[in-house]
Parts: structure tokens; sequence; C-alpha cells
């Protein structure tokens, strides 16, 4: 009995090895630097993003509404007519489980476009999220972070 719990956890312990997980860039988490540029902003634009978050459960709603409609349907009725009655429930039942709880909604994300010429004389755009503490303006010198597969921009010092 012992063997397969000693293999299980050997095969679960080499995959945790093999492949580990890779976490996303956060905000005072720190990463290796690739290199690090300095240049001075020629353009700003605030952009503002609306994106659609979907409701991930709605699958399953649908399914729970037309099994309990279907389960008190089926109380109704005798003979052919409770087959009707089961049907007839488990539809109105997915109907209303399809759409009570509809979590649908907009996140709106704000960000900034800075269009930066570098010292080399290279120009760059970079999309990131606005920070409220830290506001950029034309002729700003700034700071582009290359981080792994990331870039940040921020005022030089």
């Amino acid at each position: 009995m012992l063997k397969p719990n000693l293999s299980w956890a050997c095969i679960l312990l080499l995959l945790t090895v093999t492949f580990p997980v890779l976490a996303a860039y956060d905000r005072n988490q720190a990463v290796p630097v690739e290199k690090v540029e300095y240049g001075q902003v020629i353009s700003v634009r605030n952009i503002t993003q609306k994106q659609l978050i979907e409701d991930q459960n709605r699958g399953w709603k649908t399914f729970g509404g037309a099994l309990i409609g279907g389960v008190i349907g089926n109380q109704f009725g005798g003979g052919s007519g409770r087959t009707v009655a089961t049907i007839l429930g488990a539809l109105v039942g997915a109907g209303v489980g399809n759409n009570v709880g509809n979590s649908s909604y907009y996140q709106q994300t704000a960000l900034v476009e800075l269009m930066i010429k570098q010292e080399d004389g290279q120009e760059i755009m970079i999309l990131q999220d606005r920070d409220p503490n830290m506001i950029f303006n034309v002729n700003d010198e700034v700071r582009v972070v290359y981080l792994q597969g990331f870039v940040r921009v921020d005022m030089a010092m």
C-alpha cells in the first residue's frame, strides 16, 4: 500500500522541479534588470481602456438551473404529464440559471502612452499602467528599465 503513494509523491516532486510555476511580474517584486536607458519624453497620451470581463461560471449556472427545474417539474403531474412537466421545468430552470447572477462587467484600466527619445537618438513608444503618483510631461527626463519580458518607465534620478 505504501508503494503507490510513494510513487505518486515522486512523480509530483519531479513535475514540481521540472516545470516551475512562472509568476507574473508584480509591483514591489525584485526581478533582474537587463538594461537601463535614459531619455526625454517627446509626447504623453493618457488612455482609458475598457475590457469586458465575462462571467466564467455561466455554464454551471445554466446546468444547475436545468437540474433544479427538472427536479421541481418532476413533482407535478403523472405519466406523460410528469415527463412534460420535467422537461418544461428543466428548460425554464436553464433559462433562469443562465440569466440570474450574470456578473459580466467592464473593467476600466488607466494607461499612459509615452514616446521617448533615448540618449542614443532612438525613439521608442511604451504603453504602461498610469501611476497617479508619477505624472509624465513633455521634456521630462526618464529612465527606461528593461526587465525580463517587461519594460517600465519612471522619472530619472
